[in-house]
């Protein structure tokens, strides 16, 4: 018997709650129903979801997929968030790969002879993060704002050519990365001479 159960596969045995079940459902409807998406998205499955507020009333989906998958996400993944958007009723849509930081090795946690790969350090994570975030869209520039009190501001600068279709998700891209990260963060586009 084929369920939407097969699409959620989490750490442990643990059970899925609600909101959970509700994205794999969407998933599973959608390789059900859509004929183009069926083939490559019979092999993937979600990790969890979450659900985050947007600055103007807005919600947002955040997708955790398995690391190994996010390629075959990839590959989908303009369809497969155009379509849940539709399922999901205007809710913006991301997909991001579960990914594990390991502590500093220190005096209390040598955690036997291996190196810890740089993949899996907390600035590494979070650079995934963001390019799981903007995903079609390219990073081109990174500036961290340093203010009198202390606190920092990173303006992230995307490709000018995906502005059109991607404007629209600025704020749920930097309120979903300070939820995951907390970490303030703005996202535009790079001002170009030709504009002048």
């Amino acid at each position: 018997m084929l369920t939407s159960r097969k699409k959620i596969i989490k750490e442990k045995g643990a059970t899925p709650d609600e909101f959970e079940e509700s994205v794999a459902q969407a998933l599973f409807d959608l390789e059900v129903g859509a004929n183009d998406l069926k083939a490559d998205l019979r092999d993937l499955f979600i990790v969890s979801a979450k659900e985050v507020d947007v600055p103007g009333g807005k919600k947002a989906v955040v997708i955790f997929v398995p690391f190994r998958l996010l390629k075959q996400f990839h590959k989908v993944q303009q369809r497969l968030i155009r379509e849940l958007e539709k399922k999901f009723s205007g809710k913006h849509v991301v997909i991001i790969a579960q990914r594990k930081i390991l502590q500093r090795p220190g005096r209390k946690n040598r955690a036997g002879v291996q190196r810890r790969p740089r993949t899996r350090t907390l600035t590494a994570v979070h650079d995934a993060i963001m390019e799981d975030l903007v995903y079609p869209t390219e990073i081109v520039g990174k500036r961290t704002r340093y203010h009198v009190d202390g606190s920092r501001l990173l303006k992230v600068h995307l490709d000018p050519k995906d502005q059109a279709n991607v404007e629209y998700k600025l704020d749920t891209f930097a309120t979903v990365y300070k939820r995951l990260t907390g970490k303030d963060v703005t996202f535009l586009f790079p001002v170009t001479a030709a504009a002048e």
